[in-house]
């Protein structure tokens, strides 16, 4: 089964950036360990379906960025 790409270039571009960005908070600055790793993991979302271009809540709902 292929999965197409329900995101624009732009938004991928975003959620890359975004994900990162929570990551490397949740490294360098000195906050609550819960906050941490929520941080982390929606950061690591974020940049995974950046990278694959398709977002799992988008499909369920039948939504496209994509032109």
């Amino acid at each position: 089964m292929e999965t197409k790409m329900n995101q624009s270039t732009t938004e991928r571009f975003i959620r890359i950036i975004v994900g990162g960005s929570f990551m490397l908070l949740a490294t360098y600055i000195k906050m609550n360990f819960i906050l941490v790793w929520i941080l982390i993991i929606l950061g690591l979302i974020l940049m995974l379906t950046g990278l694959a271009g398709v977002c799992p809540i988008y499909s369920l709902f039948k939504i496209s960025t994509n032109k």
